[in-house]
């Protein structure tokens, strides 16, 4: 009993800190975007925490972990039921890790992660009725039947070399980032962001505000793929999150000198990104990883983001926060070095590894494209020309995030 409350109370510690990453979230992208718009990323982040909490609880849950199933889609039934004893109290043979309300919780607060992605790739020109939509059914639907996949014993899971995704390099990360990849498609660059086809860098209001979101994120890490080892297990969770952190300043190192040596400047976003990289890419294997390894699968991510992001302009697409580069193609990089390096590396895990990031490209790609295509064609997803030039938050929402703070914006 006493080791079920250790390791119980360290799920509800990690659950807390991924229910901070949605400040660090929230921090980063209205940092990198311009002042007018920051009201409009604040109200999308907090609706995406409130309604996916909301939603989870309803169906997500139950749709994720359905308990037998055909291995593609399950679902348990709406709301939560918790599992009781004959005297009524909650049974606390659930698992020997967690109780059922504290398993509901984490999972939830990474639910909520995924629409989040897509919310900074699409900022400042995305009407926020259609971006509510979106994210009632991506995170109502989508990412909890693509979850069940892997973390739900689905088909993913009982493949013969099992595809392996420990905290979410794909399961979350690369969910959003394939619907996030497909939203910039649909919707299109920002009013002055490619001039007469070349490149013209729209520079966010606050890099202070978006370098304490990077911390908070990394922070919030510590819970994301400490907590993911499902109890306090001394040795686990210790390895886990030393590679979390190896990693992530890998990472940020490599891209920092990569950006520098390609555009001889010290870019400090293209730093910060590198770190978001280096922890989206230990998140499939952290707990499978020597430091070496990790400093590898850090390096390799950070040097990946200069790239990615390069290509993302280049392809003329609008990503104004990174956040296809971070956590697509790090996500992709993530689950496929599973098989490359650490404990599990095989031809076969790799293998499965690459099963598992197609079916979830499938899966993905089909169902965001379906959702935001078929508003595109009905109610439409851009804000008129005037709106976006004025800001989101004076027409959206009526207000100023700053009242009494100006500052001279062209």
């Amino acid at each position: 009993m006493e080791l079920l409350t250790i390791n119980n109370v360290w799920m509800m510690i990690c659950t807390a800190l991924v229910f901070f990453m949605h400040l660090g979230f929230a921090f980063l992208e209205i940092g990198l975007t311009r002042q007018k718009n920051t009201l409009n990323i604040l109200f999308k982040n907090i609706f995406i925490i409130t309604v996916g909490l909301l939603l989870y609880c309803l169906v997500g849950f139950n749709l994720m972990y359905p308990g037998e199933f055909n291995g593609f889609i399950g679902f348990a039934g709406f709301g939560l039921d918790a599992p009781v004893t004959a005297e009524g109290a909650l049974d606390l043979a659930y698992n020997e890790g967690y109780t059922y309300w504290t398993d509901f919780l984490f999972q939830g607060m990474f639910a909520a992660t995924a629409a989040t992605i897509v919310s900074g790739a699409v900022a400042e020109r995305m009407k926020i009725g259609p971006f509510m939509i979106f994210t009632i059914i991506y995170v109502g639907l989508v990412y909890p039947i693509a979850g069940s996949w892997k973390w739900g014993g689905g088909f993913l899971d009982s493949l013969e070399t099992p595809f392996y995704d420990f905290a979410g390099s794909t399961l979350v990360h690369s969910v959003g980032g394939w619907a996030a990849l497909v939203a910039v498609c649909l919707l299109g660059p920002r009013i002055g962001k490619f001039k007469n086809g070349k490149l013209q860098a729209i520079p966010g209001h606050n890099i202070p505000l978006a370098t304490a979101g990077v911390l908070i994120l990394w922070l919030g890490w510590f819970g994301f793929n400490g907590g993911s080892v499902l109890s306090a297990d001394p040795g686990l969770t210790s390895l886990t999150l030393v590679t979390t952190c190896l990693a992530a300043a890998a990472g940020g190192v490599v891209a920092a000198l990569v950006s520098t040596v390609l555009y001889k400047n010290l870019d400090l976003t293209m730093f910060l990104n590198g770190i978001l990289g280096g922890l989206v890419g230990i998140t499939a294997g952290a707990d499978q990883m020597s430091p070496t390894d990790a400093i590898l699968i850090g390096v390799i991510a950070g040097a990946i983001i200069v790239f990615a992001v390069s290509l993302i302009d280049k392809l003329k697409l609008d990503d104004p926060v990174g956040a296809i580069a971070v956590h697509l193609a790090c996500g992709i990089w993530g689950t496929l070095a599973v098989g490359i390096f650490g404990e599990l590396a095989s031809g076969s895990q790799f293998f499965s590894q690459l099963i598992g990031v197609g079916s979830y490209a499938a899966i993905c790609i089909v169902s965001s494209f379906l959702i935001i295509f078929i508003m595109k064609k009905t109610v439409g997803i851009r804000v008129s020309e005037k709106e976006e030039l004025e800001g989101l938050d004076a027409h959206e929402h009526g207000m100023d995030a700053y009242p009494d703070f100006r500052l001279n914006e062209h």
